[in-house]
């Protein structure tokens, strides 16, 4: 599993239910890792998306204690579900057929899944932002950089682009996660 998030040097991601920064090559690079693949967001992220509805071309695992459990839309032979807890997303998506999870926030969501990705698709940016409300989770013990994307300027903001992995010494940590996700599955 892949998360993926824009955030600010201290880890900030959202102010009010907005992203801090709007980068266009940014928001190229996400939809270039999410499209055909499924996104997995907490409610308030879905209603911060056009519309309030998933992004198109994508299936969607929405992650809320407050939404009706279930299938809540589909479009263009791509759905969008619910489920109530974290540990209910992986067997919803072996439900209904979907592959290729990146965990897409907000922040609850993020704090919820990174124990289960392997990978991380970081855009950093050079900025501390100290009036953000919500903070992509500490990564940094738990993953090593595996590509650095080059220094980047867009609307007077500069980043980079990163890719971490998950850090060899969490071997252990990762053959437990593996297991889980086996039995979720029902192949354990």
């Amino acid at each position: 599993m892949k998360a993926i998030a824009v955030i600010a040097k201290n880890n900030a991601i959202g102010r009010k239910g907005q992203l801090l920064f709007r980068l266009p090559s940014d928001l190229k690079n996400f939809k270039e890792r999410t499209l055909g693949r499924t996104c997995i967001m907490g409610r308030k992220t879905l209603e911060s998306m056009p519309k309030g509805q998933p992004l198109p071309g994508r299936n969607t695992v929405v992650i809320s204690r407050t939404m009706p459990e279930g299938l809540l839309w589909e479009k263009d032979g791509f759905k969008a579900v619910c489920v109530a807890s974290a540990e209910a997303v992986l067997p919803a998506m072996k439900k209904w057929d979907f592959t290729d999870p990146v965990v897409c926030g907000g922040a609850q969501i993020y704090a919820l899944m990174l124990d289960e990705c392997d990978e991380l698709i970081l855009t950093e940016v050079e900025q501390e932002v100290e009036d953000a409300d919500a903070y992509f989770p500490e990564f940094r013990q738990r993953f090593e950089i595996a590509e650095e994307g080059p220094l980047t300027e867009d609307n007077g903001l500069t980043y980079r682009i990163n890719i971490y992995k998950r850090a060899e010494f969490e071997g252990l940590a990762a053959a437990r996660r593996k297991a889980r996700r086996l039995r979720a599955l029902g192949y354990l």
